[in-house]
């Protein structure tokens, strides 16, 4: 009854009173440190030319050795309300080792990942020209990765930035294609370069499923809008045989090579480039 009172002098619904309070994000001192120290890696993974062999592209992903994986460091991020600064940082970091490289590995390409929250941030397109310039990178050495996820909050603010860094010379890709439903749309509505096949797709390619009518249609498709064609998680021989048949020009998975610190990438691109010679 004193409840009752109370909100009948109040003039608040008991909906307003009794609701318990949005959880806050927890606090995660020990990344929030990592972030703020640089105190993470970033290894490459090689994306390989489906024809020659040669890797002329890498994809900057982020590790720490208090989680298994980018995708738990994420997670675990978000859970903390540090996904912004913690993508920022990685793309800093990533794009500043890609900036020192000489030799064969100053010709490669380097892929860096965004998330909603940067797309999402007013000023963040003149930020990472910014970072660009500052690493001592041309604009079109560099690849930005975007998932269906990344631009569902207001995709055409998110498809303005990006068309003003594709003005740059930064070039645009799409990743996880075929596991959205908008990712269809997105080929006609956002200034793309690059498409790249999600690895759940072509795991069973090689048997005749119907993955493998998809996988080549979708090829067909990006080859016919002038894209170039990326796919993710080959680990067959057979599969990469299939993907050259279709005309897929790059592949990345453990059948070419898992990510690489700079070192393991140096020998793994000069041993492609003996091969292929």
């Amino acid at each position: 009854m004193e409840v009752i009172r109370d909100l009948f002098s109040t003039g608040k619904r008991a909906s307003d009173r009794l609701s318990p309070p949005p959880p806050r994000p927890s606090r995660d001192r020990s990344l929030s440190s990592a972030i703020a120290g640089e105190r993470f890696d970033v290894r490459f993974q090689p994306q390989i030319d489906v024809v020659s062999g040669k890797v002329v592209a890498v994809e900057a992903l982020a590790r720490w050795d208090e989680v298994d994986s980018p995708e738990v460091l994420f997670a675990r991020a978000a859970d903390a309300n540090l996904s912004e600064r913690l993508s920022r940082a990685v793309q800093r970091k990533a794009l500043r080792m890609a900036g020192a490289w000489r030799g064969e590995l100053a010709q490669l390409r380097v892929s860096i990942n965004l998330l909603a929250e940067d797309l999402n941030r007013a000023g963040y397109e003149s930020w990472l020209l910014e970072q660009i310039a500052g690493a001592g990178l041309t604009p079109e050495r560099v690849t930005v990765e975007i998932t269906e996820g990344s631009l569902v909050a207001d995709s055409r603010a998110a498809a303005a930035r990006l068309a003003k860094l594709r003005a740059a010379g930064v070039r645009i890709a799409v990743d996880d294609f075929g596991t959205g439903y908008c990712s269809l749309v997105y080929l006609t509505s956002l200034p793309l370069d690059t498409l790249k096949i999600d690895r759940g797709l072509i795991t069973d390619i090689v048997g005749g499923s119907r993955d493998r009518i998809v996988v080549k249609a979708m090829i067909r498709l990006a080859r016919e809008l002038g894209l170039q064609v990326v796919v993710e998680g080959v680990e067959d021989p057979a599969q990469l045989e299939l993907l050259a048949e279709w005309g897929c020009d790059l592949y990345q998975g453990f059948l070419g090579s898992r990510a690489l610190d700079e070192e393991q990438l140096a020998r793994f691109v000069q041993r492609g480039r003996a091969a292929a010679a």
